[in-house]
């Protein structure tokens, strides 16, 4: 079983200059108990490195069928950060006003002091129901009713606007049906019509029967014993432990707002469309698409404005800060923009202009414009954190490595 010590073959091509990724991505199977996984660079909109290794199952030994080049995976959180380009597109064609009221375009959410709540207060964070009082079971989650109807009934667990909590599973039923009552469309349908299918992006929300046997089975798995970085992952602080085991806190809350837990391999689980966790995608589709928020890609299969997605108006609304500091629900201070996560010491990632999201136990994919990267990383078996995954903060070390100083 590959794991730590395992020597594993890795697969793919590196461009002059970024030989130190490579080496890290071998070091993550070697010395980080990595199982199968894939990472990907574009740099100005051109592919710079294309890497992956490993088996397609985590729980499989050496001999289970390899990871290839086109496998998927499912990226959690990862999801929330391609969701988020959907209210911002929006914005940007004249069809939602981030400074409107949630209740202008959903009625029903103005129920239990939830008026006032923006559209960018859903983005950040900051609309106070990152719980529900009942959790839905798998079923009502992906029902596509359920969800928002529980969201809408919610009552705040703190005044919308005043503070902001990571919405771990919530953010699925807010922004879904946000995006629904808006364009008419499901927001899976949006991302594929708008995004995936102009860009040319091995990324899916509501993953279509015949790409099953792309996807990687994901398992969660025992991490080594020593960190490799700070941040939080394997040694949490004693406060974050504990709202993390107690099932009363916000955080056990948030976490469980869908009970039990979800089988993620599950083929109902991964047609559904949850935006906050559900995404299936290549290494390559995330990188091409943070690629594409911040300048044009050569090879796109759009005429819009030659496949860059976000104008300059855009990019900077996404990555300028709207929370920061305490998080009701992650306890560390975490910062967001409009519906990505900042640079910082919680998730650290290329440099101070950097934007994207990490998924809970490892993929990572941003966007840095300064150095005009764009970073996809996934993986398949699931190691103990949140935010800063050891094996995805080696690889970002080593992109920064990479570059010269004056663009990090």
């Amino acid at each position: 079983m590959a794991g730590v010590g395992s020597v594993v073959d890795v697969q793919g091509t590196v461009a002059d200059g970024f030989e130190p990724v490579r080496d890290a991505f071998a070091e993550n199977f070697a010395r980080r108990g990595e199982r199968g996984a894939a990472v990907v660079l574009y740099k100005e909109g051109e592919k710079v490195l294309d890497l992956w290794g490993g088996t397609k199952d985590p729980a499989a030994g050496e001999d289970g069928e390899p990871w290839a080049q086109d496998t998927a995976q499912v990226v959690r959180s990862v999801t929330k950060g391609v969701a988020a380009a959907v209210p911002l597109l929006l914005h940007q064609r004249g069809q939602l006003d981030l400074d409107g009221r949630v209740g202008t375009y959903w009625p029903e959410f103005k129920e239990n002091g939830k008026e006032r709540v923006l559209v960018r207060h859903l983005l950040a964070h900051r609309t106070g129901v990152p719980v529900l009082d009942t959790p839905l079971s798998p079923a009502e989650a992906v029902d596509g009713i359920s969800g928002p109807r529980a969201v809408a009934a919610q009552r705040p667990v703190w005044e919308p606007g005043t503070a902001h909590g990571y919405h771990a599973q919530t953010y699925s039923w807010l922004l879904s049906e946000l995006v629904r009552r808006v364009t008419g469309r499901t927001i899976g349908r949006w991302i594929a019509e708008e995004i995936a299918g102009p860009l040319g992006l091995d990324l899916w929300l509501g993953l279509p029967e015949e790409q099953l046997g792309r996807v990687g089975r994901i398992e969660a798995v025992e991490a080594p014993a020593a960190p490799a970085a700070p941040g939080l992952r394997l040694r949490p602080k004693r406060s974050v432990a504990e709202a993390y085991q107690d099932p009363e806190s916000m955080t056990r809350r948030a976490f469980a707002a869908i009970s039990p837990t979800p089988d993620e391999n599950d083929p109902a689980y991964l047609a559904a469309e949850l935006p906050a966790s559900g995404g299936v995608a290549t290494a390559d589709a995330l990188a091409r698409f943070y690629a594409a928020l911040i300048g044009p890609l050569p090879s796109a299969r759009t005429a819009r404005s030659g496949g860059r997605l976000f104008a300059p108006a855009t990019l900077t609304m996404a990555r300028t800060e709207e929370s920061a500091g305490p998080d009701q629900v992650l306890v560390v201070g975490t910062r967001f923009g409009l519906g990505y996560m900042l640079h910082g010491p919680a998730s650290p990632l290329l440099g101070p202009g950097s934007f994207g999201h990490p998924g809970r136990g490892g993929s990572l994919a941003f966007a840095d414009p300064e150095a005009r990267i764009g970073f996809g990383y996934v993986t398949n078996g699931m190691q103990r954190g949140v935010t800063a995954d050891p094996r995805a903060q080696a690889l970002v070390r080593a992109v920064r490595k990479s570059l010269p100083a004056r663009e990090t």
